[in-house]
């Protein structure tokens, strides 16, 4: 058994060196027990043995030694994961890869996946360094070069290969990072590594407040979501970062502050719907009891808070004694624009498919069982929401109205909320279809589809619900030619 015992500073250049001459003397990876320092052994290998010497790091290879380049990227980083077993676990792969060079392309080998896990949790460390070491001054007022020192803890062991992200940025300064595996020191331009330290005793910074400024104004109340603030800024970083003292008062006050934010920001209607809010605005917050007008009284609507944002109500329309109200669902974005119930495409297919029917949409009494268009911005479009049972519930005194002054002898409820609206359930509607069933005052309902169901549906299953849609109007046009 081969026992090699790597430096604590410079390991992946001593682990290059050592798995070369290694390689180069036909070790297999069984055979040779690997650590890091005065650190325990990894316990990958087949346990201790008679211990013998490695090779020398000179020793010559029997054939040339060509890896991918790939290998060499991944094994910088899993050499520095804390896993004990890493170095075997490289070695165990390059020693594979002399008789399979396509290995490292076959993320299924169990081998790979975890070289390339460990490689993706040392990337998320390093990243988690370049964010949360916070310097503090330490330097003589007055020197040639101010000089900081920083406390950090990463996970794994990660300072040597992050080192340089500092020298980048803070080339023009003296600067230590102190972490209880290896430090990094940066003086007169040189970048030098020494052994871990004790956390030190760090004086208070000026610039802390600086941080505690910035922190406190970036932070946003209304997006807060603390796991995810905690996944991306884990607690074990917390007491290292002046910024964090702040995050109990932020959580605590931030339900209050998104309050505030929410009253304070600026509400703005619609080009197109500017006169017509400000008209709305203007009317009574109540409307009549019994109105005459219904679309005019409808205007002052303030039953549900749909009315904020819809262009205008859509009343309904056609014959003041028609013998069939046909009741949908609430208007859609063409409806909302124009005033008038059943004009955009669920509109269109409803007179197709009556035009086949046989029954006249002149004769019928059209309107919805709400009266506002709700809706979902999304970019320039406005995406169709479902009202809920409250908003049903409210508007229901306008459907009400309508049909005391229509009084109609058959209602056809097109879709669920019509549904719950006229018989106080939607549950069913296609086991209900094509069913005649009665108002609490005992008026005849018969339900069926919506039409923008019907739309919704994949091309192939459109034509048979399109005919049970048919089917239902083709029995509304009897029904009401017998009642009359």
């Amino acid at each position: 058994m081969h026992s090699v015992s790597l430096p604590e500073i410079g390991t992946f250049e001593a682990w290059r060196d050592e798995a070369r001459a290694l390689l180069g003397a036909s070790v297999p990876p069984g055979e040779v027990l690997w650590q890091r320092g005065q650190g325990a052994a990894d316990l990958f290998s087949n346990g201790p043995g008679a211990e013998a010497p490695p090779p020398a790091a000179s020793a010559p290879l029997s054939v040339p030694l060509s890896v991918p380049r790939g290998f060499v990227d991944l094994a910088r980083l899993a050499i520095c994961h804390s896993d004990p077993e890493r170095f075997a676990r490289l070695y165990a792969l390059l020693w594979a890869l002399r008789s399979d060079k396509r290995l490292l392309s076959d993320r299924a080998d169990p081998r790979i996946d975890r070289l390339e896990r460990m490689a993706k949790e040392v990337r998320r460390d390093r990243h988690k360094m370049t964010a949360f070491v916070r310097f503090r001054e330490i330097g003589t007022p007055g020197a040639n070069r101010r000089s900081f020192a920083a406390w950090f803890e990463p996970t794994h062991h990660i300072v040597e290969l992050t080192a340089p992200f500092f020298v980048s940025r803070f080339g023009d300064m003296d600067w230590c990072i102190l972490t209880p595996d290896i430090s990094a020191h940066f003086e007169g331009g040189d970048l030098r590594f020494a052994a871990g330290a004790a956390r030190p005793d760090l004086p208070e910074d000026a610039t802390e407040d600086l941080w505690r400024t910035y922190f406190r104004n970036i932070f946003n109340p209304a997006r807060l979501k603390p796991k995810a603030m905690q996944a991306e800024m884990p607690k074990k970083y917390w007491h290292n970062m002046p910024e964090t003292q702040l995050i109990p008062e932020l959580l605590a006050s931030a339900q209050a502050r998104a309050q505030e934010m929410a009253e304070a920001a600026p509400t703005l209607a619609p080009a197109r719907a500017g006169k017509i809010t400000a008209r709305l605005r203007a009317e009574p917050e109540t409307a009549p009891e019994m109105p005459g007008d219904l679309a005019q009284a409808l205007q002052g609507c303030r039953r549900c808070p749909l009315w904020q944002d819809a262009t205008q109500p859509v009343p309904g329309e056609g014959p003041k004694d028609a013998a069939l109200m046909v009741v949908g669902e609430q208007p859609g974005d063409r409806e909302d624009l124009e005033g008038r119930p059943f004009v955009g495409p669920a509109g269109q297919l409803f007179d197709k498919a009556a035009a086949r029917a046989g029954l006249d949409r002149a004769q019928a009494y059209l309107t919805n069982a709400v009266k506002h268009f709700k809706f979902t911005p999304r970019g320039k479009r406005r995406i169709h929401q479902a009202p809920n049972r409250g908003e049903v519930m409210h508007c229901r005194w306008w459907l009400d109205i309508e049909r005391a002054q229509v009084k109609p002898k058959l209602i056809l409820a097109m879709g669920a909320t019509a549904a719950e609206s006229l018989t106080g359930s939607r549950a069913g509607l296609m086991a209900r279809r094509g069913q005649v069933e009665h108002t609490e005052d005992g008026t005849p309902v018969l339900i069926t589809l919506h039409p923008s169901y019907l739309l919704r549906l994949p091309e192939a299953d459109r034509p048979a619900a399109e005919a049970l849609f048919e089917q239902d109007l083709r029995l509304a046009a009897e029904m009401v030619a017998e009642l009359r």
